[in-house]
């Protein structure tokens, strides 16, 4: 299976209290290759589990990929913050729209 990891999933990967994490190992469980993420991601899932060990670890046991390097994508980026202004997106959605 290849994917795109976003902040929810990780985090209720890692943590057992999360509501969604039976799903989110159940999805990692049919992950064949690294799911692809970019450093804002992990910067907010590191914030979110409070735990950058762990973070660090998804990438050392290869369910996570650095697939990502957000000043190769400036002007598409800044785009895309222009489009979706109204939504008021963070940097780490910006990049997940523009890998995805």
């Amino acid at each position: 299976m290849k994917g795109i990891a976003d902040t929810g999933f990780l985090v209720a990967f890692a943590n057992r209290g999360d509501s969604h994490h039976d799903w989110a190992v159940e999805v990692a469980r049919k992950v064949t290759e690294p799911l692809l993420t970019c450093e804002a991601v992990l910067a907010e899932t590191t914030f979110h589990l409070g735990d950058a060990a762990l973070v660090l670890k998804m990438i050392e046991h290869g369910l996570l990929r650095l697939a990502f390097q957000a000043g190769e994508h400036l002007p598409q980026l800044k785009d895309l913050a222009k489009r979706y202004a109204d939504r008021s997106p963070d940097f780490a959605d910006l990049c997940l729209v523009r890998m995805s």
